[in-house]
């Protein structure tokens, strides 16, 4: 009888795992946010992080945080939920899972619930109390959507590239 090892990582792990690794392809200087889109069978189905849409080039827009609108990211930066669920090529998102890193704004949570994701596990709720998040959590409850912290292991993992 072979034994059974024991230090594998679990599905929530891997998969946040993937949505930290998809984050550190951003070029945000401020803000790197990575999603990761699992099927019920614990399938990828797609990735995400948050940067400007194709053809925007990174050296044009701006990735500045203050100053007057159009001279700040915000109004161009496409948030990695909406860029996974738009990357999405197969046919349904029906029944999956998002994982992400930042708990998902108003607008991205509209996507997620529109596309028929079921459950959101993000890593941290950093702007738990702005009226863009209190709004999520409202339609997510509306919709019937749920939502989950990650819950962090001790383990320490080291990927070398």
């Amino acid at each position: 009888m072979t034994e059974k090892r024991k230090d594998y990582i679990s599905w929530d792990e891997y998969f946040m795992g993937v949505a930290k690794l998809a984050a550190m392809r951003s070029k945000d200087p401020n803000s790197q946010v990575g999603c990761c889109i699992v099927s019920t069978d614990n399938k990828i189905l797609s990735i995400g992080y948050n940067g400007f849409p194709r053809g925007c080039s990174d050296d044009e827009f701006p990735w500045d945080r203050e100053g007057e609108p159009l001279d700040t990211k915000y109004i161009y930066v496409t948030h990695s939920e909406l860029n996974a669920i738009l990357n999405f090529r197969g046919g349904t998102l029906e029944g999956s899972r998002i994982y992400v890193t930042l708990f998902p704004c108003n607008e991205c949570t509209k996507a997620i619930i529109q596309s028929g994701i079921s459950e959101i596990i993000y890593d941290d709720d950093k702007y738990a109390d702005t009226p863009s998040v209190l709004a999520s959590k409202r339609m997510l409850h509306a919709s019937g959507v749920t939502y989950r912290r990650y819950r962090r292991s001790n383990r320490t993992l080291t990927i070398t590239v």
